[in-house]
């Protein structure tokens, strides 16, 4: 958990500091406050681009200094505070320093101090659009279980980058093409086995809960390569090279997610059953993470209570209790009647808290 957040010219929050409680912490205002910048601001506590996955030049305030900041004190499970940090200098936008107990670090190394998940309007469409969010949503559950995934996603990346860039030569070196393939294999593999195990241990997890309000899923990865991705990827030289990017790898993966009760495809379901099913996988794994770590994650729910009815507002209420960190937005205090007296209730106005 979050005992203490401090934003300095992130988004509209000119100076910002929060003392939450190990609970829910509840954030209602009107559109525009600043309720989702706050949830943002937490999400950058972990690697990878955030909740938005915006450009990092976008986060600092207009009119500020030309950088951002945001800085936390976590409380370990030991007990023991642990001070992070991240933002942006002036002089460099788009290079997000990170720094951990005040020593410089690298994004993937807050992985191993706290989790984070969150759960977004913007993610309601996830199975209906192109499998890059899902992957992406994979990978961030991924992430929570298996510490070293964010290592080996850059790694694959940057070599699968370093390839593609080495094909559009007219004559590519083979000697280091393959090097950049026995790169991409290795990781590969690191990354196939991460999500694959993530997709078991979290379909069993589904499949022993007890029927309740919100829909279950079931999952299965879709792998984009197969066990010997480095030959694939040598054979498959010319054919990238006419394409200009490479055609497999787990980079080419998918989540197939099915609405079990109704043997459906998530994407053929409505839309309020594809929030349920999203929002029973983001429950389930967060037990699946607590269960397995021992350190539960903080849940970032940005206007989930809004598109619930009363009955399945209260049960989300009571399924989040006594769970760890629960940070919720809302447009009205109204829709947290339900949450717990003991809540860190804020109100949000433009560019501070009442």
């Amino acid at each position: 958990m979050l005992s203490r957040l401090v934003l300095t010219d992130f988004r509209n929050h000119p100076a910002l500091t929060l003392s939450p409680g190990p609970g829910f912490v509840v954030l209602f205002g009107e559109n525009g406050a600043g309720k989702t910048n706050i949830l943002e601001a937490v999400s950058l506590l972990a690697p990878g681009r955030g909740l938005r996955r915006a450009a990092l030049s976008a986060m600092p305030r207009q009119g500020g200094a030309g950088g951002f900041g945001i800085a936390a004190t976590a409380i370990a499970p030991d007990g023991a505070d642990v001070e992070l940090a991240t933002g942006t200098l002036a002089s460099a936008p788009e290079r997000r320093l990170v720094r951990i107990q005040g020593a410089a670090a690298a994004a993937t190394s807050l992985a191993e101090w706290i989790t984070v998940l969150w759960l977004t309007p913007a993610m309601d469409r996830l199975f209906v659009e192109p499998a890059a969010g899902r992957r992406r949503f994979l990978d961030r559950l991924a992430l929570a279980l298996h510490r070293g995934h964010a290592h080996h996603a850059q790694r694959y990346e940057a070599a699968m980058r370093d390839r593609n860039r080495l094909l559009a030569d007219p004559a590519p070196d083979p000697h280091w093409l393959s090097a950049l393939e026995a790169r991409m294999a290795e990781h590969g593999a690191a990354i196939d086995a991460a999500r694959h195990d993530t997709v078991t241990l979290l379909g069993e997890r589904l499949a022993a809960e007890p029927d309740g309000p919100f829909a279950r899923a079931r999952m299965v990865l879709e792998r984009g390569g197969s066990s010997d991705l480095a030959g694939d990827l040598a054979r498959g030289r010319g054919r990238d090279a006419a394409v200009g990017r490479t055609l497999i790898g787990p980079h080419r993966a998918d989540l197939i997610v099915t609405h079990a009760a109704k043997d459906q495809p998530a994407a053929l379901s409505s839309t309020g059953e594809q929030k349920a099913l999203l929002l029973g996988i983001v429950l389930a794994h967060a037990d699946l993470v607590a269960a397995r770590t021992d350190r539960a994650p903080v849940l970032l729910l940005d206007e989930v209570a809004a598109h619930l009815d009363p009955v399945r507002r209260l049960a989300l209420f009571d399924r989040l209790s006594g769970r760890g960190q629960v940070w919720m937005t809302g447009t009205e205090a109204g829709l947290f009647s339900g949450v717990p007296d003991d809540a860190t209730r804020l109100a949000v106005h433009p560019g501070g808290v009442g």
